[in-house]
């Protein structure tokens, strides 16, 4: 690119730039700017849904007309239960603690339910840690509840991280 053009613009017309095709002998194709829209156009689009112009650009940094998907939801990471702590996943959003402890009391004894909430709304995040009275009450509980129907959902139930799994 010459000294005299600027990133992206046409060259002057005054004849001081040529483009690299036309410098190496080849057909010369001008690039239209994209078709500016007013502010009303882009919000009747944006409710229309035509985001076809206004799509995010993708992590190599080319723009896609492609909707973007949402990624796929994956299976939890199985943990083997190491210590009396349980992880209980995929958990009804209407579970309150009291119901934990009575589900999980039919397997062994509990001692400690604790569901995690948002910090701010202190709703469900769906997820819970439920603390066992030993490690094979937990090993029991895992191998009888986990994928069993609780108000609605499949339960996923694992051994927690604990600080030295996680590294």
């Amino acid at each position: 690119m010459n000294d005299t053009q600027v990133a992206g613009r046409r060259p002057r017309r005054g004849g001081q730039g040529r483009s690299r095709r036309q410098s190496s002998g080849g057909f010369r194709t001008e690039r239209r700017a994209p078709e500016k829209k007013t502010f009303w156009q882009k919000v009747v689009a944006f409710f229309k849904g035509d985001r076809k112009k206004t799509a995010p650009a993708s992590t190599n940094g080319a723009r896609t007309s492609e909707p973007q998907q949402r990624p796929t939801s994956r299976k939890p990471e199985v943990v083997e239960v190491s210590s009396p702590k349980l992880y209980v996943g995929n958990l009804s959003f209407d579970a309150t603690e009291s119901d934990l402890f009575d589900l999980f009391n039919g397997v062994g004894k509990v001692n400690n339910a604790e569901i995690v909430s948002h910090k701010y709304t202190q709703k469900s995040k769906g997820f819970a840690f439920v603390t066992m009275n030993t490690i094979d009450e937990a090993k029991r509980a895992v191998s009888e509840l986990h994928d069993k129907e609780f108000m609605g959902r499949k339960l996923v139930v694992s051994g927690a991280k604990t600080s030295d799994v996680r590294s």
